[in-house]
């Protein structure tokens, strides 16, 4: 769990700062909207390659996570919102559907 959300963290703040520097911030306040859920999924793809998850699952999970945050942006905290996504995001990567019975008396 730990590290995924680390591996989203570090991709999500990377990103963000190799596209602020030569594009500005008033890039984000105009196309913030589109450009921050495709980095958000694309990131996600990376920490699934990084931490060995499914990729599937993984971006359905960085789908679901960014709902909250995408809820938290138009309510103004933006902030907010990533923290509480990179959370749920790391819960979801950390959940394993159990293990059938069988596999459990083995």
């Amino acid at each position: 769990m730990i590290c995924a959300a680390a591996a989203q963290a570090v991709l999500v703040g990377t990103l963000s700062v190799a596209l602020v520097i030569p594009l500005g911030s008033g890039f984000f306040k105009h196309w913030g909207w589109i450009i921050g859920p495709i980095a958000w999924l694309v990131c996600a793809l990376g920490t699934a390659l990084i931490v060995r998850l499914p990729y599937r699952r993984t971006f359905v999970g960085a789908l679901l996570a960014g709902i909250p945050s995408g809820i938290a942006v138009l309510a103004g905290e933006h902030t907010l919102g990533e923290v509480v996504a990179i959370g749920l995001f790391a819960v979801w990567c950390a959940w394993r559907a159990p293990l059938p019975m069988a596999a459990l008396d083995a």
